[in-house]
């Protein structure tokens, strides 16, 4: 005889979650006397819900199986609601757990109730209620299912106070196993003889499910075809961008010559990335049903093809199944002289690269500190598997542009575009990764909606190096009202904190970089230092974006 929270944490334990992160409330309290004594399970108390659900949703990220936090009810589940959000956007798994009022308080608006199926429906994958404990080895299960299957996502289930606390016997359910999506030899076929007709072939690689053999796997299929290969928003470690067909990504800070390419390509091979707002330039690199080009686009799951557009050949594979097949591919395929178009390959692929080295070239913006060249440093003195972690704001542009990423795992970033995620992200990939270098960027503003969480990593030692671009605005939506309401500023100033004695606050190593030249030094210094970090980076205002080339 077991409680259901003993239950509950036991068959997480078998289904292989490693941590929980968590707010603690009183409407598991028996979940947390579950983990007590369960060795398998490290427990991370996080010191906000939002930051709890962005650690669970980036252990996803990072391990590929779901992250898992536990919140109590009304607004411990609405602060949470941000790492849902992301999750669903980002395609990552992760699930998280409601505490909910004893079930003979169901629909009287006791305290802190809320309606969980209707408030997280439209975000989560499945949400569900557990009705008493015999179903939570059942509940478990098929959470971790959905959450895995097909176009990886959020599932979020409720557990009422006292269901946790019922006595019953019940086995465990065994670990799930997770139908994957195999592509047809057909298929490679037709892939094959599409290259062939082309002249001027563009391949772009994202999404879920990929893995450091699969990044070896299209760098090779991408050099014997010849074709370059740019990166969906936010999926810039899923390539080496130094390899000779890296063209760059197609995101925030992306090359505006690079988008002209995506439109005169006449084949585009989109692999597991979704073709999302930010990836198609507002639908409009890729025109939206369909255009001139022949597409291929390839998902884990058949509903998310044709969502934005029509494919000429939709493949239905997840990435690691296509990468095995492409592998695969006979040096008869593309060793053969009579193909047409292959000199124009290797010109068209050649131009690509030549563009994308030119474009990461630091075009100097106004102020005492570039953070151009300060995000060069980073990526020059960074260890190639270093993960990098930011959230939202203008800043990331300058990251995105000239951080050159070499592996993948190693970009740590929400497509949803979510504000804060840079340091509760960090936290997770040190807990996953303590012997790999995690830098975390944030703006000012990005910062100060987690910045709580450094105490959580104060309180797990964790020897995270926080940098800090400072310019004392929303420089994204300032750079908005420039745009469409010149010299009309209003809502985008902010007044910062002491960062230096923010930081020493959360007994950090804290450094201040007022010049250029002072970046490298102190970045040496934080890699010197046994514990966290923080470098503030003080930017002029009006550095508001990297400026384009020509």
């Amino acid at each position: 005889m077991r409680h259901g929270g003993k239950i509950l944490i036991d068959q997480l334990a078998v289904q292989g979650c490693g941590t929980v992160f968590c707010v603690p409330g009183e409407s598991f309290l028996a979940a947390l006397d579950g983990l007590y004594d369960q060795e398998a399970i490290a427990t991370i108390v996080c010191r906000h819900e939002s930051g709890a659900a962005i650690m669970a949703e980036a252990t996803g990220k990072l391990t590929g199986k779901p992250g898992v936090a536990f919140v109590t009810r009304g607004p411990g589940a609405t602060n949470a609601s941000a790492g849902v959000h992301i999750a669903r956007q980002d395609s990552t798994p992760l699930i998280l757990f409601v505490g909910l009022p004893r079930r003979a308080f169901s629909d009287r608006e006791s305290f802190q109730d809320f309606d969980i199926t209707a408030f997280f429906g439209s975000m989560a994958k499945w949400v569900g209620i557990i009705p008493d404990a015999e179903r939570i080895p059942e509940y478990v299960s098929r959470a971790y299912t959905l959450a895995l299957s097909g176009r990886p996502g959020p599932v979020v289930l409720g557990i009422a106070e006292d269901m946790l606390f019922e006595r019953v016997s019940v086995d465990d359910a065994a670990r799930v196993r997770i139908g994957e999506a195999q592509v047809a030899a057909s298929d490679v076929e037709l892939i094959v003889a599409a290259i062939d007709r082309s002249q001027q072939p563009l391949m772009i690689v994202g999404g879920p499910g990929w893995n450091k053999a699969l990044q070896a796997q299209v760098e090779e299929f991408s050099s014997r075809f010849q074709i370059p290969v740019g990166t969906a928003f936010r999926a810039q470690g899923h390539f080496d961008n130094r390899h000779d067909n890296y063209c760059g990504h197609f995101g925030v800070g992306a090359d505006v010559e690079l988008a002209s390419r995506a439109k005169r390509a006449d084949l585009l091979f989109v692999m597991g990335a979704r073709l999302d707002e930010i990836t198609t330039g507002a639908y409009s690199n890729i025109r939206v049903p369909g255009g001139d080009q022949f597409l291929i686009h390839s998902q884990s799951a058949a509903d998310e093809i044709g969502r934005n557009t029509r494919a000429d050949l939709p493949i239905v594979a997840s990435s690691a199944s296509l990468g095995a097949a492409l592998a695969s591919i006979g040096p008869a395929a593309y060793a053969r002289p009579s193909a047409p178009g292959v000199h124009n390959r290797g010109q068209w692929c050649s131009a690509a690269r030549a563009g994308y080295v030119e474009h990461i070239i630091p075009i100097t913006t106004p102020g005492r500190v570039k953070l151009e060249q300060i995000i060069k440093a980073a990526s020059e003195m960074l260890d190639d598997d270093a993960i990098i972690c930011s959230g939202a704001g203008n800043y990331t542009a300058w990251l995105h542009r000239y951080f050159e990423y070499k592996e993948y795992g190693t970009e740590l970033a929400p497509v949803a575009g979510s504000m804060g995620y840079g340091v509760p992200a960090a936290i997770s990939a040190k807990i996953q990764h303590p012997g790999r270098q995690v830098v975390a960027f944030a703006g000012d503003g990005c910062l100060m909606m987690t910045v709580q969480e450094l105490a959580t990593a104060a309180q797990y030692g964790l020897g995270i190096i926080l940098i800090v671009i400072n310019n004392g605005q929303l420089a994204t939506i300032r750079m908005h009202q420039e745009r469409h309401f010149p010299d009309r500023v209003i809502g985008t100033q902010l007044s910062n904190p002491d960062f230096q004695l923010l930081g020493q606050s959360f007994g950090a190593q804290t450094e201040r970089v007022d010049e250029t030249t002072a970046f490298r030094p102190a970045l040496r210094r934080a890699f010197e230092h046994d514990g966290l970090s923080l470098i503030e980076v003080i930017i002029d205002p009006k550095a508001i974006s990297p400026r384009s080339r020509g």
